[in-house]
């Protein structure tokens, strides 16, 4: 005959799938309940969040482990643990946690944001990086826009991950430590995962990646005001955040949004980069506002920072045996642009 106590010694050693400790030790199993005449064992437990995928795999190994010692059917229903449970085993984990979200790192998160897709903000947030690698400062890159991952195509960065025991080496490209979601994809497939494997693997991004001592974190971010970038305000309460707009007022008014949102999520933003903000001729050295002007200046306005710099319209010169299509070298008139905002963030970050 199946007893409660046996179906109770068969799931506490599981693992609560957020906290990653055993039900037993949270007390999590609420209730257990044996219909003799049918082998049906009824459980309720408590975990972290409910709804979620990892509540689905909690559940997986409650029924194989419940049918695997001859229960013939099983009933599981979920309930969300006290807050007071939470907050304790939260901060005993954050005690003894390593990676760039353990207390106490020193490491300067930069996010760089935008309204809306189309505007350059990954061709910034990679010649942002490299610019402020140039001037001394160990610099790592996250790329997350996950669904719409190109900082190793831009960087040239061919090579993948290492790993090491269970840590991850991020691929190192012009001074910048680099992860992407495009490392783990084959033939550039699409990423067609839910919201909660995304906010999954930004966390892995931070804690399973051997980042070493980095003075700054660069954080190439989806655009809007999706749930990755919530995610990611939400994971990283200390942000700094800077806006990419081009000078059309549609663009600028789009971006506003993302500027609101790092200030409801208390991210102190360092500025606005306005983006193809005229075209120069080589020729006559006139300047033409294709996409119109002012709306880095407005947007800067609103949202009460600063314009960091205008960058023109322009095209690196590519190197052939060190094809990177997207980074400016240091002496290009871009590169140069580049170089002075990397200058403006360090002074202002003192």
């Amino acid at each position: 005959m199946f007893t409660a106590e046996q179906a109770r010694e068969l799931i506490n050693p599981l693992k609560e799938p957020f906290l990653h400790i055993s039900l037993a030790e949270l007390n999590a199993i609420e209730e257990i309940k044996v219909k003799e005449e049918k082998n049906h064992v009824s459980v309720k437990v408590a975990i972290a969040k409910t709804g979620t995928a990892e509540q689905l795999q909690l559940q997986n190994q409650i029924v194989e482990a419940l049918k695997g010692a001859g229960a013939e059917t099983v009933g599981i229903r979920f309930s969300e643990l006290p807050e007071e449970v939470l907050e304790k085993y939260r901060a005993e984990g954050s005690e003894g946690a390593k990676g760039l979200l353990a207390p106490g790192n020193k490491t300067t998160f930069i996010a760089i944001a935008s309204g809306k897709g189309g505007v350059g903000k990954s061709t910034v947030s990679v010649n942002l990086a490299v610019s402020l690698a140039r001037l001394g400062k160990k610099v790592g890159l996250v790329d997350a826009d996950i669904y719409g991952f190109s900082v190793p195509d831009m960087m040239g960065i061919t090579e993948r991950p290492a790993v090491q025991g269970e840590k991850i080496l991020p691929v190192e490209r012009f001074g910048v430590k680099v992860i992407s979601m495009g490392f783990f994809v084959e033939d550039n497939s699409p990423i067609i995962w839910r919201g909660p494997m995304l906010g999954k693997m930004l966390n892995s991004f931070f804690n399973e990646v051997e980042w070493g001592d980095l003075d700054y974190l660069l954080l190439d971010l989806p655009p809007g005001t999706g749930d990755v970038a919530l995610d990611l305000h939400q994971m990283l309460p200390a942000c700094k955040e800077i806006i990419v707009t081009t000078p059309h007022p549609t663009a600028a008014f789009v971006a506003a949004r993302a500027g609101v949102m790092a200030l409801k999520t208390e991210h102190e933003l360092l500025g606005v980069i306005e983006n193809m903000s005229y075209f120069e001729s080589k020729v006559t050295g006139e300047k033409e506002y294709v996409f119109g002007q002012g709306g880095g200046e407005r947007l800067a306005e609103e949202l009460k920072t600063e314009v960091l710099g205008q960058l023109p319209l322009g095209q690196p010169d590519w190197d052939e045996d060190d094809f990177a299509p997207s980074i400016y070298q240091e002496d290009h008139r871009i590169g140069k642009i580049y170089k002075e905002i990397a200058e403006k963030i360090v002074k202002a970050l003192r």
